[in-house]
């Protein structure tokens, strides 16, 4: 047993990294209090990071240090999975079935090796049977989910109320918080690059929260909508209210508010536990608590918003605690990715780097991962004190980690840091704590609690009711409705209709085989890209299980919705039924699988190319796109290319008329000399023929004279023939540009140099309808 000192972290042992050999007698203890200056565990898929930061959560738990777990894959949810006994009847619910197929077992067969493996993983690294009690033991631990009562349910109204804070005293850091929350909403509901200096939403909406919270007055969501109508405030900058945003936008922005807000999905969201800090970390009798917010199901928008309310109910509470050096809490992120780019600036922001600025003070500490250090910002980053560093997937992320080391630890060799990562190994880490001399390599510990990997929205009351978290009243009475299903026959179902029976239209079913038939019609909505399309999805399962109904396995058909009938219930014998199938309650929970399953796993593609501005149509296929794009392509490349050729048609016509001027001058200049060359030769015959006849010489002078005419028409004949050789090469250059510019279009627009882009959307719960569920006889 590794004998851990107060407020030591047994992580794991000692690495020899040269020779590839753990260190069996050396574990690796690290300083709890370390965390207060936080932490940043880096590493890539398949790298260890969960295991270690697992470890790390079950040892602050031992230490009675209580977290907050922000989990956006479900990854975290193994911390549930604590069985201080071994027994493979424990593990046997949890172990994923396409692993035990793929090792050609049963999953009792399964459970019982994992369940020894895991022993033995213990025994090797040195945790025994007390470890695993006292781990137990030392915290509570609850799984809330935003958005769906799954998990606990979350209560965000309240997360507009004014925190208790004295205004003046905390002013730049509650505006901060405003202006994060107000992004974070008007995002939720649609918003796109939101800039809170330019948008006018946002700075009516900060404005009437900030009027709010100086005058300590309750706010929720449904004051702030009809707030937005009739606001508080006469007059924002120079302008009167009406004239900066007048009655009827602002009605608009309202509605807008309010449909998210009347959604049927919304409700979910105005449920169960309020974002109340102290209660998260604490239970009613103070024991430490570790919360997980199951973030998995959400889409991007919804997990920024709720992130961003998360952050600042924090803020608000350490706000509130005085001054220590010891760690107090953990604020755990599982991936940072999206929430602290380098660039943007998403709500999350400024939350993120003011707690990283702030917080040691309090002492909250956090612990961010990412398994992309280059889409994250390292100098916020830098105020971590503790490196946490796995392998690394591109030399990229490596060369921004380590810009981010040297910020942080200045003093460092990059070439000998660089070669250690390097070198890293599966669960092998490098430890750089700035209260340490040197990093360290070391090997992670053997978790205590199970790790089966991400675990599914379905799973969560499962996973509550093996810690015995409480759910809230409300919350409990439906889970409990839920947890079991009936097997008896239902005594009068025909009367009851607790199930609607279906049959293929111009069929005749024999009222013998029943399946189960479910459709629903998803719609698609979106500025950018534009899109307003819907489709039907329909699933048939024949026999349906009782349960661990696969809907992936179910039989997809492309059907629309009047392909199906009801079916005359005179005709049908519902009490052939298996038990199950005749109770509502089964029934009830199977269409929210269905929702929940469509809202995981559908999608639709949109198809765009940024040159032209032309995106796909709905249900248009790649290959379709790509043909139509083609065509367009065409169209613009006969388009440009005639506006290029009548751009250079005038200059080329002036230059070609230059050259044939200058040719015809140059022809002109050339006659000359030869005249002049055949007017000397002749004064030369009749110099020789006089001097052979021994006259009198006479005519020198004139000799002379047209020896330097000739000369004269020489050289103008030499400077015309320069001025044509430029012409010439003035339009030779004008041809060459044409050429080039006509090869750049053609390239331009050639299909296969086109890009095209796939963006995909996914529906929101809101736009699923189910329009046909229950029985289809066939």
């Amino acid at each position: 047993m590794v004998n851990r000192k107060n407020r030591e972290l047994y992580l794991g042992k000692l690495y020899d990294l040269s020779n590839k050999k753990l260190l069996t007698d050396q574990p690796l203890l690290y300083d709890l209090d370390d965390l207060t200056t936080h932490a940043i565990v880096t590493g890539m898929t398949g790298s260890g990071k969960t295991g270690l930061c697992i470890g790390l959560l079950e040892e602050a738990a031992m230490q009675q240090i209580p977290a907050i777990i922000i989990d956006p894959k479900g990854d975290l949810t193994n911390l549930f999975l604590h069985f201080p006994d071994l027994k493979p009847v424990d593990f046997e619910p949890w172990i994923n079935p396409d692993l035990a197929r793929g090792e050609g077992k049963t999953i009792s067969e399964m459970a019982a090796i994992t369940a020894d493996n895991w022993k033995k993983g213990l025994q090797e690294w040195e945790i025994d049977k007390d470890d695993l009690l006292n781990l137990q033991a030392s915290v509570d631990r609850a799984i809330y989910s935003p958005g769906s009562s799954r998990g606990i349910p979350v209560n965000i109204l309240t997360s507009f109320n004014p925190p208790q804070l004295d205004w003046e005293e905390n002013e730049d850091s509650l505006r901060e918080m405003i202006s994060s929350t107000v992004s974070a909403l008007l995002t939720l509901v649609g918003f796109k690059d939101i800039d809170p200096l330019r948008s006018r939403e946002h700075i009516l909406i900060a404005n009437i929260i900030e009027h709010s919270w100086r005058n300590n007055t309750s706010l929720d969501l449904t004051a702030l909508i009809l707030l937005i109508q009739d606001p508080p405030i006469t007059q924002l900058g120079a302008f009167p209210m009406d004239k900066f945003f007048p009655k009827k936008e602002r009605d608009e922005l309202a509605l807008q508010l309010n449909n998210f807000l009347a959604s049927p999905t919304f409700q979910s969201w105005i449920e169960g536990q309020p974002l109340n800090v102290e209660e998260l970390l604490f239970t009613a009798s103070g024991k430490p608590r570790q919360s997980i917010f199951y973030l998995a199901h959400l889409d991007d928008a919804e997990r920024m918003f709720f992130v961003t309310l998360l952050f600042a109910a924090i803020d608000t509470w350490m706000r509130k605690q005085t001054g220590t050096t010891s760690i107090r809490a953990l604020l755990y992120f599982d991936e940072i990715l999206g929430y602290l780019p380098p660039v943007a600036n998403p709500p999350s922001k400024p939350l993120i780097i003011r707690l990283l600025k702030q917080a040691r003070a309090f002492g909250l500490g956090l612990v961010l991962t990412t398994q992309n250090p280059i889409d994250v910002d390292y100098k916020a980053l830098s105020n971590a004190g503790t490196w946490l560093i796995g392998r690394l997937q591109t030399d990229q992320d490596k060369q921004r980690l380590l810009d981010g080391l040297e910020s942080a630890a200045g003093g460092l060799s990059r070439s000998m840091l660089d070669k250690t990562i390097s070198s890293l190994g599966k669960r092998v880490f490098m430890l750089q704590n700035v209260n340490e001399k040197q990093p360290v390599i070391f090997q992670t510990r053997w978790a205590m609690d199970y790790l089966t990997g991400p675990l599914t929205l379905q799973q969560l009351p499962a996973l509550n009711k093996l810690v015995g978290a409480q759910l809230p009243e409300l919350t409990t009475a439906v889970e409990k409705k839920a947890e079991t299903y009936s097997t008896a026959s239902t005594a009068d179902i025909s009367s009851s209709r607790v199930v609607t029976s279906f049959v293929r239209k111009g069929s005749q079913p024999t009222g013998k085989n029943a399946a189960l038939l479910a459709q629903a019609e998803i719609s698609f909505y979106s500025r950018t890209p534009a899109i307003n399309t819907s489709h039907f999805i329909t699933a048939i399962i024949p026999n349906p299980p009782q349960r661990a109904l696969d809907w992936n396995e179910a039989k997809k058909i492309s059907k629309e919705e009047d392909d199906f009938a009801f079916a005359d219930d005179a005709k049908i014998d519902l009490k052939k039924l298996s038990g199950w199938m005749q109770d509502p309650k089964w029934w009830s929970e199977k269409q929210k699988e269905f929702e929940q399953w469509i809202y995981e796993s559908d999608s639709i593609s949109v198809y765009r190319n940024k040159e032209t501005g032309v995106q796909s149509q709905a249900g248009e296929e790649r290959a379709a796109f790509e043909q139509r794009l083609a065509a367009i392509a065409q169209d613009k490349l006969k388009t440009e290319m005639a506006v290029l050729e009548r751009g250079f048609q005038s200059k080329l016509l002036s230059a070609q008329n230059k050259v044939e001027r200058q040719q015809l001058r140059v022809e002109k200049v050339e006659s000359e000399v030869n005249n002049r060359k055949l007017e000397l030769g002749l004064k030369g015959g009749q110099a020789v023929l006089t001097l052979l006849t021994k006259k009198k010489i006479t005519g020198l002078s004139s000799s002379l004279t047209k020896n330097r005419m000739l000369q004269e028409s020489q050289a103008k004949l030499q400077e015309a023939q320069q001025v044509l050789s430029d012409c010439q090469e003035e339009l030779a250059n004008l041809q060459a540009q044409l050429a080039d510019q006509q090869t750049a279009l053609n390239q331009k627009w050639d299909p296969a140099l086109l890009t095209v882009d796939e963006i995909r959307l996914t529906p929101t719960k809101q736009y699923i309808r189910i329009n046909k569920f229950g029985i289809l006889w066939e």
